[in-house]
């Protein structure tokens, strides 16, 4: 009989940075690595990825990291925990490595260990496997995992919805599914983030009907169409309300305007690859641009285009802006910011509504629909906040189950299963988060963030002087310089008393040529900040440059 431990180093109580460990016996086997949006809080962070050093002390023992599909929140932290894991293989389908690969090339990062697999076809590990089964969500090549070990079978679901009109690609593989939960599955982790939400989410995931009511509305007009990079089904549903209309489309962004080529040649997308203009077609009425997001900033290109940055697109009054998904909860503040810079231009703007229209996430009666196929012993909720694990803990209930046999758990609890049975040890695995400042990794703490709020809320004042290497005589300064605190043209009188007080204070601290510059830094700091504060009630950070010569 095998011990088998499920716990998670990322993605419960939060949206994002999904990864769940299973260790069965000495294996570890691992289940997504994604990524999750910084908030407002985290100034210059760009995004926030898993703490990974259980990982990186046992990685001797893993067998794999297994990628259920090809959104940021899934894969994103590859490009990072990859830089340290060079010899673990990452197992995906054959889009989800596509899209893997151009991120790790784009970051120089060899891509050797991946390894494609397809669904229904078992992955051996010596006494235990993995089988891949096809499941339906907005990106192709989806799939759920069932690992399988001698007491049962531990189902990962990742993100999926119910809905028999998405074929090919896109559809579920509702026999094996059933197959499984007949062979008998020891513990299901589903996902929760719709938890709360009534019924099946189809159809309200589909948005065909509202894209091509709005296109016909605007004729003539420009529309830019923003959407997630990897969101083919998305891109696919305005491709098709554009089939019969005189529109083209121009695709923003040479990695974007790939992925979408690549995808018709591959049959992913149907589209007449003729219609695909170039940016010198831009301007054009009646051209549809198609806009995405880099993996770690929401809404970035579109904010640039937005703000007027932008070299290709200068939006105007005319224009029409679609947003192709609902927006998520972490998302509001940035999306509303937006919203209200689009409006001062003038666009016309058109969002799905979230209270109307979905993403492609499990509502109850799919949760209910997976549950009852898996039949599992255990049921442990992941991927959402808290109370979406909650909501669905209670679904489960409402479909017999003990609460025993539920498993809420937070990031690093432990849950334990020997001879098939859960025991509660009481182990935490420590976790955190590791902020990803542009390309530099786990160098962002609090304090600095906390000098980075400081800076954005008061700004910054650099006392300079030069001072006689020989004799400390003072030979040029102090001089006072400000960066995001006062406009100096307007403030001569604070500078011109800032410097007195500086400069009485170096003079104070000169004796028989040797100057004490740690008693220096903070006398200048106390007198200056207080003197500061009186006149401007703020504290910029003061910092004291003193050169000898």
């Amino acid at each position: 009989m095998s011990k088998i431990k499920i716990f998670s180093l990322g993605g419960l109580n939060e949206l994002g940075k999904n990864m769940y460990v299973v260790e069965v016996n000495d294996d570890i086997f691992v289940f997504d690595a994604g990524l999750k949006y910084a908030d407002d809080s985290m100034l210059g962070v760009d995004y926030v990825i898993p703490n990974y050093d259980y990982l990186k002390q046992n990685r001797k023992r893993i067998k794999g990291i297994f990628i259920s599909h090809g959104h940021e929140k899934q894969m994103g932290a590859l490009c990072d925990i990859l830089l340290d894991l060079k010899d673990v293989k990452v197992y995906g389908t054959h889009f989800t490595l596509e899209i893997i690969k151009n991120e790790l090339l784009e970051d120089k990062i060899s891509t050797k260990n991946l390894v494609e697999i397809e669904p229904y076809v078992n992955i051996k590990f010596k006494d235990n496997s993995i089988f891949p089964i096809s499941l339906t969500h907005d990106v192709p090549d989806t799939v759920g995992y069932v690992l399988n070990t001698k007491d049962g079978a531990i189902v990962y679901t990742g993100n999926f919805v119910f809905d028999s009109s998405m074929l090919g690609p896109y559809k579920t593989d509702i026999g094996s599914l059933a197959y499984v939960g007949k062979k008998g599955v020891l513990c299901l982790l589903s996902e929760s983030i719709y938890a709360d939400k009534p019924g099946f989410t189809a159809p309200s995931h589909r948005i065909g009907g509202v894209l091509k009511e709005t296109l016909t509305l605007n004729d003539g007009k420009r529309v830019l169409f923003n959407v997630l990079k990897t969101q083919l089904y998305r891109i696919q549903e305005l491709l098709t309300a554009i089939e019969n209309m005189h529109r083209d489309v121009v695709i923003m962004g040479k990695g974007l305007e790939k992925l979408i080529l690549d995808s018709i040649d591959s049959g992913y997308i149907k589209f007449d690859k003729k219609r695909i203009k170039t940016l010198k077609d831009i301007d054009n009425h009646n051209i549809v641009v198609i806009v995405s997001d880099e993996r770690e900033k929401p809404f970035s290109n579109l904010n640039r285009i937005v703000k007027g940055y932008d070299k290709f697109v200068k939006l105007s009054p005319d224009d029409v802006i679609i947003f192709a998904t609902p927006i998520s909860d972490e998302l509001e503040k940035a999306s509303t910011r937006l919203f209200d810079d689009i409006s001062r231009i003038g666009c016309a703007l058109k969002v799905i509504s979230n209270r109307n229209f979905r993403s492609f996430h499990a509502s109850r009666e799919d949760l209910m629909l997976m549950l009852d196929l898996m039949q599992p012993k255990y049921y442990f909720p992941i991927c959402g906040e808290y109370r979406h694990q909650v909501a669905n803990k209670d679904i489960a209930k409402m479909i017999g189950m003990d609460d025993e046999h539920i498993l809420l758990c937070t990031n690093g609890k432990v849950v334990t299963f020997e001879n098939g049975n859960y025991v509660d040890t009481g182990e935490v695995i420590p976790t955190g988060e590791i902020l990803i400042d542009g390309k530099t990794v786990g160098d962002i703490g609090e304090l600095v963030l906390k000098d980075r709020e400081l800076l954005s809320d008061n700004g910054i004042v650099i006392v300079t002087a030069t001072l006689d290497k020989a004799t400390k005589e003072i030979l040029a300064g102090p001089e006072i310089l400000t960066r995001g605190f006062i406009y100096v043209k307007e403030s001569t009188d604070i500078i011109k008393e800032a410097t007195n007080i500086s400069l009485e204070v170096l003079e104070n601290n000169i004796t028989h040529n040797y100057v004490d510059y740690t008693k220096v830094r903070n006398d200048i700091r106390e007198a200056l900040g207080s003197y500061l504060y009186q006149e401007t009630e703020c504290k910029p950070m003061i910092l004291l440059v003193i050169q000898e010569v």
